[in-house]
């Protein structure tokens, strides 16, 4: 009896921890720029006291059976909750200006969560009322009403709060976005009609890859473009090695590269042609026949500017000739074969200003023994249109 209280206890404690981090993230990071973002993190952190309350009344059953159940109770509450913590801290970092509650496949494994740990708080806090071996019908009843009731009352409040914070942050005016145009009343492009090519941006890359599973690096990079003249660095990092620093500068007829702490020096213009950030993914991936059949997923709010979220499909060599510094991670890998998908974002100046992506094939070229491998990307392009100056690197 002993053994099994502390197990259940241990299980309490597992979940205690779990709703703490999901609530924690949603309370510290979540900032949409609504009014009440503060009472949206403290309504996550409503299922907590549940849970904690089975730390303190341990869901102590009589059989083997019936313990074995409850414990597979919490077991799956925290198998349950673990994915969607994931999802929603990845949320967070990409951009959390989205609701924490957009479509019905991410909701329902949170409230399958909390319907389980409250009925495993509510089979503890029950056992008192009902010590009679006899009663166990009556505990049962009890117990599931206490889950029925404090999931309905804790999902309400938390989706009420956090829908109206997402409503009012939607409804608030916006003067500026580095996004693009804030004016409600524009209208993005279609996904597969015309888009206008930017004059200028700023540019932020993220590449990474894995295999099987495993990271095998990644690049970040930042840069500056002005038509076809381009300034930007990078780093990459792959499993294994030492990080390697880049350099590239790209005005009118000159170009120089710079590669780790090798001073810079002048590279044929020929060999930069697709390395113009986003004037190079917009002329490649994004080409009108690439477009023809574009996915339209809606609209979306990108801190504050309205852009029509697209999705197309991709393959490896147009991946590559898009992001051409995927190839600090891939080698001389041969992605002839692989396949994916690029989202990309049409703000209401027809301009693209945000990209995600991944394409994935075999992995035998980049890791022997592995099977799969995926390659992933973000970029950003901001303050387009805007004025830049980009001038030679220092000799």
């Amino acid at each position: 009896m002993r053994v099994r209280l502390f197990e259940l206890r241990l299980l309490a404690v597992a979940l205690s921890v779990l709703w703490a981090a999901g609530g924690g993230i949603a309370l510290i990071a979540y900032r949409p720029g609504g009014p009440i973002d503060l009472l949206v993190g403290l309504a996550a952190l409503l299922p907590l006291p549940v849970s904690v309350a089975s730390t303190v009344w341990p869901p102590l059953v009589r059989g083997d059976r019936a313990s074995a159940g409850v414990f597979w109770l919490g077991l799956v509450a925290g198998l349950l909750l673990i994915p969607s913590i994931g999802g929603m801290a990845s949320q967070v970092v990409v951009g959390g200006a989205d609701p924490l509650l957009p479509s019905l496949e991410v909701v329902y494994p949170i409230a399958l969560a909390l319907l389980a740990t409250s009925l495993f708080t509510g089979l503890g806090i029950t056992r008192p009322a009902f010590p009679n071996p006899g009663a166990g019908r009556r505990r049962l009843a009890a117990s599931i009403a206490f889950a029925l009731v404090t999931t309905t009352a804790i999902g309400a409040i938390f989706a009420g709060v956090s829908v109206a914070d997402n409503a009012a942050a939607q409804e608030r005016p916006v003067s500026y976005s580095r996004f693009g145009p804030t004016s409600p009343g524009l209208t993005p492009p279609n996904c597969s009609g015309p888009l206008k090519a930017t004059v200028t941006s700023r540019v932020g890359l993220d590449l990474w890859g894995d295999v099987d599973g495993r990271g095998v690096g990644t690049v970040g990079l930042a840069g500056t473009r002005s038509g076809s003249d381009v300034s930007w660095t990078a780093q990459s990092g792959k499993a294994g090695s030492a990080d390697m620093r880049y350099g590239l500068v790209r005005i009118g007829s000159s170009a120089w590269f710079q590669e780790k702490d090798s001073p810079w020096a002048g590279v044929a213009l020929s060999t930069t042609h697709n390395d113009l950030l986003d004037a190079t993914v917009f002329e490649v991936a994004l080409s009108p026949g690439n477009r023809a059949t574009a996915e339209d997923r809606g609209f979306d709010n990108v801190e504050g500017a309205r852009s029509r979220h697209c999705a197309v499909a991709i393959d490896g060599p147009t991946f590559a000739s898009s992001f051409p510094q995927v190839r600090w991670l891939t080698g001389a890998a041969n992605l002839g074969l692989w396949r994916g998908q690029l989202e990309y974002w049409v703000f209401g100046d027809g301009e693209v200003g945000k990209v995600l992506g991944s394409v994935n094939g075999s992995a035998q070229e980049i890791l022997t023994h592995g099977l799969l491998a995926t390659m992933q990307v973000s970029m950003t392009a901001t303050d387009r249109d805007a004025p830049v100056s980009i001038s030679p690197p220092d000799s």
